[in-house]
């Protein structure tokens, strides 16, 4: 990957991790541990409630296998070596390089967390319609969406090749 383009990608990942570290930041030394501390942003829009709430949280995605903090800790880092290694030496597909910036920077606020507080801190709290949705962080958004647009993009290149075969099918008929 040249250069420019390496710069381009590694401000994405400086601007998710400044962005996760400075919410978490607030969120811890501003507000109260839940269900004490959550300030409301919005109520009943569309039936949707949206508040910013102080949860601690040692395992993974909706808190699981928390009683394993040290070995997600170490498979994060892994993924992040993993991925890294993948985005500079092997990746050809330009599309993928934002999103898997993305993936690499929230598993690297979240492994940051876990150094600087012994657990991830989430703040980011919805309720639809009556379900309480886990709490989540800037870095879980950014590795939802950077996985989201990669599954995506796979299904878009898989329906456009599909696309193609038939045509080109036809035009040998």
């Amino acid at each position: 990957m040249e250069q420019k383009r390496k710069l381009k990608f590694l401000f994405l990942v400086l601007f998710i991790l400044s962005l996760d570290f400075l919410t978490k930041y607030l969120t811890h030394h501003n507000i109260a541990f839940y269900p004490y501390g959550s300030i409301p942003v919005f109520e009943n829009f569309l039936g949707i409630n949206f508040s910013i709430s102080h949860v601690t949280n040692r395992g993974g995605p909706w808190g699981m296998i928390s009683s394993h903090h040290d070995v997600l800790v170490i498979l994060r880092i892994f993924a992040i070596v993993c991925l890294s290694i993948y985005l500079f030496f092997f990746n050809d597909i330009a599309f993928r390089r934002g999103p898997l910036c993305m993936i690499i920077a929230g598993a690297l606020g979240n492994v940051i967390d876990s150094f600087i507080y012994g657990h991830v801190i989430d703040m980011i709290h919805f309720i639809f319609w009556g379900y309480s949705f886990p709490v989540f962080n800037v870095a879980d958004a950014s590795i939802f969406l950077g996985v989201a647009a990669l599954l995506l993009n796979g299904v878009y290149v898989k329906l456009v090749s599909k696309k193609d075969t038939e045509s080109s099918h036809q035009d040998i008929l």
